[in-house]
């Protein structure tokens, strides 16, 4: 017998034939002999239009609404999925945020988890009651809904099973496992068998949209057992473990990229100490987020460039903040490009191996690749690229590191 977290996200539960067959999964792990606790999302589609209806109300509008109005639609789907396995014979109750309850602090929109109260569903594992838990939602100090932000049911999902102490944590998808490269992309990509915290920790942070990066960070420091697998095929599907739990590593074990990047070039600013602390401390207060930073090294110690990269949505904001800074840095120009890519390479093994970054420049440089800005980690190599290289830098990447599947 085993104690199971069970995620189902959106997708999982689009339809309510969908949720009679996340029913059927649930029933066959209570047949087991399992103690399980599930923890679902909103149906597809319905958080974006809960957000939209918001929208179209207040475009600036009190968070604390806001969470009341988005974190609905997970109330639907726990009733439903509660409903669909009592047709099955099998004792289940559904569980709001607050019910659990689940403690978060009060950033309303990005709350995160601070505690959660579980005591009662453990009394009811006993009567082999099914707990369906609402993911997304917590609830205040203030006893105010909130919510965890985009893809918070995994976070949810995790929390949940570090305070239950579960066996494991399933993460139910839309894909059966997590692949050396996006498949659409790279054809050959092959399913992995296990992944460690840390790798994918990086995939996720670097644009592999199967976890929740929050959620893959909590599984860390609680040592949660994670398995993302389908929602709609049986079959086996990727754990994620620490790395003791793997045997042998591999240089590379994923290559992914994401779109959601603009780089911004700072032309002749004054090469002086300071400029950098008023440029990055400037955009820190008006919350735009800085990722990969190049300083260029002055020819004459007097001006120099300066380039970092930026969320593309923050773009607008974040020209907005340079322009009024651009006396104080004495530059020359601000020059903005959203039309970029990052691309990455991730491995525990490449703590290990030489070389593994001049594999990566060597194989973009042979198909004509022009790398614009690098990064490094342990475990990973980054590097921003002309949008219009993305598959082809994806697809050279995944065969330079020998990761086509036979």
């Amino acid at each position: 017998m085993a104690r199971l977290v069970m995620k189902f996200g959106g997708t999982s539960v689009g339809t309510v034939e969908r949720i009679k067959n996340i029913a059927e999964k649930v029933k066959r792990e209570v047949d087991a002999g399992n103690d399980v606790a599930v923890v679902v999302s909103a149906m597809s589609g319905d958080t974006n239009r809960l957000i939209d209806l918001v929208s179209d109300v207040s475009s600036i509008h009190d968070a604390r609404e806001y969470d009341v109005v988005v974190s609905s639609g997970e109330q639907v789907t726990i009733g439903l999925l509660s409903l669909a396995l009592q047709g099955l014979g099998v004792s289940a109750r559904s569980w709001l945020g607050w019910q659990v309850p689940v403690h978060t602090n009060s950033i309303h929109g990005a709350a995160r988890i601070e505690d959660i109260q579980c005591e009662e569903i453990i009394k009811r594992f006993a009567d082999k009651q099914v707990a369906v838990c609402a993911g997304f939602q917590g609830i205040a100090d203030d006893n105010r809904i909130t919510t965890l932000g985009r893809g918070g049911s995994d976070t949810s999902a995790v929390a949940l099973a570090a305070a239950l102490k579960a066996d494991r944590c399933d993460i139910y998808t839309d894909v059966d496992g997590i692949y050396t490269a996006d498949p659409r992309i790279a054809t050959k990509a092959a399913k992995l068998d296990k992944i460690t915290y840390e790798e994918m920790l990086e995939l996720a942070s670097l644009g592999a949209k199967v976890l929740q990066t929050r959620s893959v960070e909590m599984a860390m420091k609680h040592r949660v057992k994670l398995q993302v697998l389908s929602s709609f095929e049986d079959l086996p599907g990727t754990m994620v473990v620490d790395e003791d739990d793997i045997l042998e590593h591999q240089v590379v074990s994923g290559v992914t990229y994401t779109r959601d990047e603009a780089k911004v070039t700072l032309q002749q600013v004054a090469d002086k100490p300071g400029v950098a602390a008023l440029v990055f401390g400037a955009l820190a207060d008006a919350h735009v987020n800085v990722d990969m930073i190049v300083q260029n090294v002055s020819e004459d110690g007097k001006a120099t460039d300066m380039t970092f990269t930026v969320g593309r949505m923050d773009i607008d904001r974040a020209m907005d903040v340079l322009e009024k800074l651009k006396d104080d840095v004495n530059c020359k120009a601000i020059v903005p490009d959203p039309n970029v890519v990052k691309v990455s390479i991730v491995g525990m093994g490449m703590r290990s191996h030489a070389g593994v970054a001049q594999t990566m420049f060597t194989a973009l440089a042979e198909k004509g690749i022009n790398i614009q800005v690098i990064s490094t980690s342990e475990i990973k190599v980054s590097v921003l690229l002309a949008e219009e290289y993305t598959e082809l830098a994806v697809r050279t990447l995944h065969s330079a590191f020998e990761l086509d599947a036979p």
